[in-house]
C-alpha cells in the first residue's frame, strides 16, 4: 500500500494530477499544501457499503428489542428521571 498523508505543495500536484491520482487509486492519500499550509486532501474514494432498506433496519431493531427482558414503560421512565 502506497504512504498515507504524504505532503504535496501546489505546483507539485498540478505537475503530477496523473500519477498523484493513480496512486490514490492504489490506496494513497495526499496533503496538498500552499505556502506550507494545509488546503486541501487527495483520498481514495469510501467504498460504498451495502444498502439496507428501512424495512430490514425496522425488522432487525424489532428483533433487539423482543430481546430485551422486561418491559419498558415510557411514563415510568419519565417519572424516574424526574426523581433526581
Amino acid at each position: 500500500m502506497k504512504a498515507k498523508n504524504q505532503k504535496v505543495n501546489a505546483f507539485e500536484a498540478k505537475t503530477r494530477l496523473s500519477e498523484l491520482l493513480r496512486e490514490t487509486e492504489e490506496g494513497a492519500s495526499y496533503i496538498i499544501c500552499r505556502r506550507g499550509k494545509e488546503v486541501a486532501r487527495l483520498i481514495p474514494p469510501v467504498k460504498e457499503s451495502k444498502k439496507i432498506s428501512l424495512k430490514e433496519v425496522l425488522s432487525s431493531f424489532h428483533e433487539i428489542r423482543e430481546q430485551i427482558s422486561g418491559k419498558l414503560n415510557i411514563r415510568e421512565l419519565i417519572e424516574e428521571g424526574r426523581r433526581f
